[in-house]
Formats: C-alpha cells, structure tokens, sequence
C-alpha cells in the first residue's frame, strides 16, 4: 500500500508540472495497463480495484496539495536539477515497457506510429514555451460551464502517456489560475475561512467533477486500443516516453550551467532513473 502512496506522488507531482506528463509516470510506475482495467471495470470488481485506486489517489492529491507550494520553488532554486530528476523518472520506465515489444515482429507501422508520437510531444513542448491568457476564473454559469470542460480536457491529456496535462492548462491559459485556486482553498480552509473556501469550491468542483468524466472517458477508450491494437500502443507509448526528456527541458528556463549544477544535475538524472526502476518491480 505504501508503495502505491509513492507511485500516485510521483504520478501527481508529474501532473502538475508542464512538459511532465501523468501518464508516462504511470507507465514507468509499472501501473498504466492496471490502472487503464481498474478505471473501466471500477464497478464490476468494485472491492479489489477501489483497494489498488485508494492508495494511489491518496498520494497523487497528497503531491498535488504539496506541489502547489514546493513544485514552483523547486524549479525556481534548482531547475536545471529538477528538470533532470524528471527525466530521470521518464527514462527510468523505458525498459519495462520496451519488455511489451521485445523479440516481436516489428512492422512499418510500429515505427511509423513510434515517430509520430514523438512529434507530437516535441512539437507540443515547441508550442508551449509560452503561456496563454490567465483564465478569469469569476464565479458565473458560464465559468462552470468552462472549468467542467477544462477538467474533463486535463484528465484526457493527462492520462495519455507522453501527453503533459498541464502543459496544455497552460496553453489555454488555465495552468496558474487552477493552481492558484488549489494553494488559496488549502490557505483558507487551514484559516477557516468560509469565503475562501467557497471561492475555491466554486472554482474546484466543476474543474474535479470534469476531471472525473475526462478520466472514465479517456480510460475506455484506451482500453480498447490495447485490447484492438496492443503493439502500436506499445511502440507509441515509447515514442512518447523517448520525446519526454526533450519536453521537459524545453519547458524549463535554466541558469548558466556551471560543472557543480552538471554533477548535481546527473545525480538527480540518477536518483529519478533508480526510483522509477523500484517503483516499476
């Protein structure tokens, strides 16, 4: 169980960092595919799947609350650091994965589908070297109308292996000002706050509920493609997992690379690969 705590921190620290994506951490975890079955068939082995998903939904809203402070202040002391530990988790799921193709024919298509998911993912880190206009997040109909949509898009891309959820909140603007709501309702619901709390259950709800529906959506979906077309997704899942390094280090903005942050820097790279390689056992 505490195992699972740590996968579903690494998933949510992942999240919530653009250029990161949820959904590689899950395959480097080990968990993608159980995940994907636990989600769909959530009712019909209700016990066995809610005692796998428990744990690690605690942990990725335990990371999620924590990133809200920690996450920005780590980028901005040690990103050339930071950005490596990631990639050092990314990585560090490629070999359980490439497992799935090993000894298996390997066909035109496999590698066909493989480049294209690299390009989408450089081509989306490309993309989103700038963010877009802040969201007004003002209590309305028509902002819960948006946020549930926003939600239900977040949970799609971030499920998707290689696809960084917040990456595109950030693209459309919506990125900081989710964040911000997430780190004010922690602030006022610890000061007890009624308005705040209110404020942020506004903005929050529509947002979680739409994550939700995102999540059984997407997760269907994704089931039938491995069930249909098992080794494309496979060999499109690694081409997203080789483009995710490139995707975090574009997303970050680094100092003036001295040797000591290069040393550091590869121990982090080293640190995220063993964790990953642990977590993934």
């Amino acid at each position: 169980m505490i195992k699972n705590v740590l996968k579903g921190m690494v998933i949510g620290i992942a999240n919530i960092i653009p250029g990161v994506s949820g959904g590689t951490m899950m395959v480097a975890m080990g968990i993608y595919d159980k995940l994907i079955h636990c989600i769909t068939h959530l009712f019909s082995e209700l016990k066995k799947n809610i005692l796998f998903l428990a744990p690690i939904a605690v942990g990725m809203g335990l990371a999620i609350v924590l990133s809200s402070f920690t996450i920005e202040k780590m980028f901005a002391s040690f990103p050339f650091q930071t950005s490596l530990l990631f990639v050092g988790l990314v990585v560090g799921g490629l070999p359980a994965m490439w497992k799935n193709v090993k000894g298996k024919e390997i066909k035109v298509g496999h590698i066909i589908t493989c480049v294209l998911f690299l390009a989408l993912v450089v081509g989306m880190a490309l993309l989103g070297e700038k963010e877009g206009n802040a969201a007004n997040l003002v209590f309305n109909l028509g902002n819960v109308i948006k946020l549930f949509a926003v939600g239900v898009i977040a949970a799609a891309t971030m499920v998707i292996p290689g696809v960084s959820g917040s990456m595109v909140l950030l693209l459309i603007g919506y990125y900081n000002p989710i964040l911000s709501a997430i780190s004010g309702f922690i602030r006022a619901a610890l000061s007890f706050d009624m308005q705040g709390i209110l404020n942020g259950v506004g903005i929050l709800a529509p947002f979680g509920i739409g994550v939700v529906v995102g999540v059984f959506a997407i997760a269907k979906l994704i089931e039938i493609i491995f069930n249909k077309f098992p080794l494309y997704a496979y060999w499109g899942i690694i081409g997203l997992i080789v483009a995710s390094p490139f995707a975090i280090l574009a997303m970050g903005s680094f100092p003036v690379i001295t040797v000591m942050s290069i040393i550091t820097g590869v121990v982090a790279l080293a640190i995220g690969f063993i964790i990953a390689m642990k977590l993934g056992e």
